[in-house]
């Protein structure tokens, strides 16, 4: 009567997960692809997959401090120049601006004169400080870091490929950390957020998150044999899932709460978050699936 029992229970109860892999793989390759063809049409327009602060673009960043009309001096600007953007910093405790950035590809003295007519005053030292950087010197530097970024995903698919020694489960986590980086991109390009160095740089840190959750899939679903594959998939993804949300936990508070940090530590910190959303789905999805599907076809259950 209990084997009976346990029969209709496991006849009844197929795995919701046995049911719908498939679709649940389907839609974040899918959210990929559009992502890429997104990013193919946004090189095609702007001759670059992203857009560049003045750190890694050329340009002028002028940080004015002390007591000044930011809003009236932002209009009167965008009105008289076309390509420039403005950044408010303000005190972490009490949330009062206390310093305006300016950016802009111009030379500092094409723009400074401007700046200095509609606020009444000289710049000097005391009130402000400029920083220029020639566009070959950012050139030179952004891909220096593109390179860096490349390289670093490489020679992450050599080490997932000699520990799995098997083609579909090294592909399946080479595709997620792939599509963590994708997804971001592409939704940063269509707000509009330039990177700086610090953004760019938090997509090499994305790697290490996300390859993180991938290899702990792989290895409890492939080379852990206690339970069916789905009981291993699913202690998997207990201990996966704690260590993305509470990297998430870290990382959202910071960027919505403490708006007084510079803009490159917001960068960091917005790029780590819409990664690790990304990694959720790409892993828990799409790896998962893909894993899943493997264990069926080679016989581990």
């Amino acid at each position: 009567m209990e084997n009976q029992h346990t029969s209709q229970v496991h006849n009844s109860g197929k795995n919701w997960f046995d049911k719908y892999y498939k679709l649940m793989m389907i839609l974040p390759i899918a959210l990929t692809l559009f992502c890429v063809v997104y990013l193919f049409m946004f090189y095609q327009t702007n001759n670059s997959i992203l857009l560049r602060d003045v750190s890694l673009s050329g340009g002028t960043a002028i940080t004015i401090t002390g007591n000044i009309d930011a809003d009236a001096l932002e209009s009167q600007l965008k009105q008289q120049f076309a390509d420039i953007s403005f950044r408010k910093l303000t005190d972490i405790n009490t949330g009062e601006g206390v310093a305006l950035v300016i950016e802009t590809p111009l030379k500092p003295e094409e723009i400074k004169p401007a700046i200095e007519e509609i606020l009444g005053f000289k710049l000097d030292e005391k009130n402000s400080s400029i920083e220029f950087s020639g566009p070959s010197l950012s050139e030179g530097f952004f891909k220096q870091l593109m390179m860096a970024l490349a390289i670093s995903f490489i020679l992450m698919s050599i080490v997932i490929f000699l520990l799995f020694r098997t083609f579909i489960p090294s592909l399946a986590v080479i595709f997620a950390v792939f599509a963590d980086i994708v997804m971001p991109l592409a939704l940063i390009d269509f707000l509009g957020i330039k990177l700086s160095a610090a953004g760019i740089a938090a997509f090499l840190m994305l790697i290490g998150y996300s390859v993180d959750t991938d290899i702990l899939l792989t290895t409890r679903a492939i080379k852990n044999h206690e339970g069916r594959v789905n009981e291993r998939i699913y202690r998997a993804f207990k201990t996966g899932i704690f260590m993305t949300t509470t990297a998430l936990f870290a990382v959202i508070p910071a960027f919505f709460l403490i708006t007084g940090l510079p803009d490159s530590f917001r960068q960091i910190f917005l790029v780590l978050a819409l990664g690790l959303i990304a990694d959720i789905i790409n892993t828990w999805m799409t790896n998962a699936g893909i894993i899943k599907w493997y264990c069926v076809r080679k016989g581990i259950l």
